[in-house]
């Protein structure tokens, strides 16, 4: 009997245990956030370390991203626009309408990467599509020549005209009835002409060697090649607003007397995916910001040689002082006034490793590059302003968005 009264003995109901001090024994309490129950916001140095990339020797190290929901236990890593906004930064280091260099810090490699993207494939430009050959009489094949005359870039000063009201042209299907297409029209096409002739210059000196002396259009440079405006294009491209070449020193072939060139081309709209002549950049790239950190001294002629394995301006030197010498520990008792390797510009590191590559230097230095900070170099042939490239850029990466939000609302609302 008493064993059966113990077996009808309801369970003893255990107390609810109260809220954890510790949720990991390496989590302080104080970290953890007072609004979400179980959740700690990590500390700046430990996001600063998750950032860096380790560049060893012969390997890299912690390259992949670690920054999203549930890769670290008891932190919140959603998405979240207010930080965001509050952590990204767009610097400008370099400047001119040429050449730009500029720093994207607090994004991730796939939006860094679609904006390079669509400065080399996506923005639009002018180049010669087709040319219609009436006489060349030069050394250099009707083929060659064309080719190098489709990688000329034209611009002009009213970039609204051919960016926003002119038109793409089409260029007919063989198989396929295609009305309006390989048509020609003051809205899509830009017609150009070159007609040059090489001739004798009666002034010359008898004994001239250099052919640009000796002859009249031995070259023939971008700048010979003509606009010719019809329709509304001479209300949009007249005067200063005229179809050119972006550089006018291009050369494009030479001649000697005899020898001419009559040609005809037509330039239209096109997008760098299509092909590189349309591409209006003639570099568009990004690297991540080095990171040299001096774990331990490195003084006298270990700090010249140290500095010769970087770059110009990226290694400094200064003495050490009274107060570093006081600091216990520091390798720096007994050095007063010695020479000291300080980083002056990480920046600048093209990080080499040659430093790695030598036994005095072992465990002194450690290198890395920032995941998140990325150092764009837009390089623009012409057409477009080096920062009107990355703006662009940043305006139809917008519009790609816009148009996956709008399909992905046409989608529920076909479900429902």
């Amino acid at each position: 009997m008493a064993s059966q009264e113990k077996d009808t003995k309801e369970p003893e109901k255990k107390e609810k245990t109260p809220f954890p001090t510790h949720l990991h024994k390496d989590i302080p309490l104080h970290n953890v956030k007072p609004g979400n129950r179980g959740l700690r916001t990590p500390t700046a140095e430990e996001l600063r370390a998750r950032k860096i990339v380790g560049i060893n020797a012969e390997t890299v190290t912690d390259v992949t991203s670690t920054d999203f929901p549930g890769h670290w236990p008891n932190e919140d890593h959603a998405w979240d626009k207010t930080k965001f906004e509050k952590t990204f930064e767009v610097k400008f280091h370099h400047h001119t309408p040429l050449e730009a260099t500029f720093s994207l810090i607090g994004i991730d490699a796939s939006v860094a990467n679609a904006f390079r993207r669509i400065m080399v494939a996506e923005i639009p430009s002018l180049a010669i599509e087709t040319v219609y050959v009436h006489n060349n009489t030069s050394i250099i094949q009707d083929e060659v020549l064309s080719g190098r005359l489709g990688l000329v870039p034209f611009t002009t000063r009213n970039k609204e005209a051919v960016f926003k009201h002119f038109k793409w042209w089409k260029k007919a299907d063989p198989l396929k009835q295609q009305e309006g297409c390989d048509m020609n029209w003051d809205y899509n096409t830009i017609i150009l002409s070159l007609k040059i002739e090489c001739t004798r210059n009666e002034d010359a000196a008898r004994d001239e060697k250099d052919p640009l002396k000796k002859y009249h259009n031995a070259h023939v440079y971008a700048k010979d090649i003509k606009f010719e405006p019809f329709g509304q294009q001479l209300e949009w491209f007249s005067g200063e607003n005229a179809i050119r070449p972006t550089n006018p020193d291009i050369l494009v072939a030479k001649l000697r007397p005899g020898q001419c060139l009559d040609l005809t081309m037509h330039a239209v709209k096109g997008q760098g995916r299509d092909h590189a002549k349309y591409s209006p950049v003639a570099t568009a790239s990004y690297r991540l910001l080095p990171t040299i950190d001096i774990t331990k001294p490195i003084l006298g002629k270990d700090a010249e040689k140290f500095a010769r394995c970087f770059p110009p301006g990226v290694i400094g030197f200064e003495k050490v002082t009274h107060a570093d010498a006081k600091v216990k520990d520091s390798g720096y008792e007994g050095h007063i006034g010695e020479k000291k390797a300080i980083v002056l510009d990480a920046m600048r590191d093209t990080v080499s490793r040659e430093c790695l590559r030598h036994e005095e230097f072992q465990g002194k230095v450690k290198l890395g590059r920032v995941r998140d900070h990325f150092i764009f170099s837009v390089e623009s042939v012409g057409q477009w302003d080096s920062d009107e490239l990355f703006m662009t850029s940043v305006h139809l990466l917008k519009k790609k968005c816009q148009a996956l939000k709008a399909n992905l609302a046409n989608m529920n609302q076909g479900g429902k």
